[in-house]
């Protein structure tokens, strides 16, 4: 079976330019791709995520990736997917976000021996010349063309600066820029990219007059159509001081059942014979096969020692067995005895407001140990956090150990 087969029973793939072509090279020839990561944060996010999951596949049947940083890019703003324009970076945040990237990048990629790049394009687009780029790039995009690309309509109805509107011109240079610095000839990216790789693809075909193709993948989204990865904290974080091993773990232990095939398939390397199996299982079982999914992207994206801790944490709280080590904690200061238990937890940032502690609260969301939490001016006292501490529990699958600092 080729890569390419790989990536479409897993269901990756949604659209491929010049198909038979991209097949036949992915058969017979090592192919050099790449795929952006704009710095606009200083951690990549689970949809970064399912993207390396892609280009691992790629590298393990013998292709040469390049994760291409956008240090040039970064400067200004990727529109799509956007109805606003995005938060304008300093060079030094801009810098220190393409440095955290890269440390996360390769967990998933092998930077070994030549077998992957990591490119910045800072190299090149901050060197540009302004007359030089219209002259020679110019006249191969159409402005009808580039209006009528996905990525820009949902922007022209409140407004599209001209900054963003040279995005798509600076991503296709960046395709031929690495083209013919490294021989790369396949652009990968979220299908919300389209129109944007499909640019690059077209102008290396008419200004060097050289194969060049594009694939995009599904964006990973739930059985509703709605984007995955967003939590009450916001994105799901690669790194694990912004999401925790634990949470993480949590997210995916707590996904709906329509979706844990489809997760299995996409962020993991289990067979998909297992997949299937496991994504068939109904009622209470596909909770095992949830505990699977959990257990198996945390390794990957934290290591098999954090994902045993977060294994062996919801098996505590959740299951009564095991200890409560690796449990999401509180630390509690001398200075907080006598302070309201609310104040302190929204302090530690388990509630995000007083209001929002006090409406569940009211609403018996909030436990303490084994009963409801009804007094909203309990005080914390040192009893309390005595031992193995205070446990409490919001909703129905948080749980937070308060315990002495």
């Amino acid at each position: 079976m080729s890569v390419f087969d790989t990536l479409k029973e897993r269901g990756y793939l949604a659209q491929v330019t010049h198909e038979e072509e991209l097949k036949k090279a992915l058969e017979n020839e090592h192919v050099t791709f790449y795929m952006g990561f704009d710095p606009t944060a200083d951690s990549l996010h689970v949809g970064h995520f399912l993207a390396l999951m892609a280009m691992s596949h790629m590298q393990k049947a013998g292709h040469r990736p390049i994760c291409l940083v956008g240090g040039g890019t970064g400067t200004v703003g990727d529109p799509s997917g956007r109805t606003d324009m995005r938060k304008m970076l300093t060079d030094e945040d801009i810098e220190h976000n393409c440095n955290c990237f890269k440390k996360q990048m390769e967990r998933f990629i092998d930077f070994s021996e030549g077998k992957a790049l990591i490119i910045n394009n800072g190299e090149w687009l901050r060197k540009l010349n302004y007359i030089e780029l219209l002259r020679d790039i110019g006249p191969h995009f159409s402005v009808n063309r580039m209006l009528a690309a996905e990525c820009y309509k949902q922007r022209l109805e409140r407004g599209l600066t001209f900054l963003e509107f040279n995005y798509m011109i600076m991503q296709a240079y960046d395709f031929m820029e690495l083209n013919r610095r490294f021989g790369c000839v396949l652009e990968l990216g979220g299908d919300d990219q389209w129109s944007n790789i499909i640019a690059g693809v077209e102008l290396i075909r008419r200004k060097e007059a050289k194969p060049a193709y594009g694939m995009t993948f599904n964006l990973l989204t739930n059985s509703e159509g709605k984007k995955m990865g967003k939590t009450a904290k916001g994105a799901l974080w690669l790194d694990p001081k912004k999401t925790s091993p634990y949470d993480f773990y949590q997210y995916w232990r707590n996904v709906s059942d329509g979706d844990v095939e489809k997760c299995l398939a996409l962020l993991t390397f289990l067979p998909m014979d297992e997949v299937h199996r496991l994504g068939s299982l109904r009622d209470q079982q596909i909770n095992e096969a949830k505990k699977v999914l959990a257990f198996e992207v945390t390794k990957l994206v934290h290591g098999e020692e954090e994902a045993l801790k977060a294994q062996a944490a919801a098996q505590a709280l959740f299951g009564g067995q095991g200890n409560l080590e690796n449990a999401p904690t509180v630390l509690i200061k001398p200075e907080d005895i006598g302070k309201k238990l609310l104040d302190v937890l929204v302090e530690a940032k388990v509630f995000e407001s007083k209001g929002a502690g006090r409406r569940l609260i009211a609403q018996n969301g909030v436990s303490i140990g084994d009963d409801k939490w009804t007094d909203v001016e309990r005080v914390i006292t040192a009893e309390d956090i005595e031992g193995d501490g205070m446990l409490v529990r919001k909703g129905k699958k948080k749980f937070y150990r308060l315990i002495k600092a």
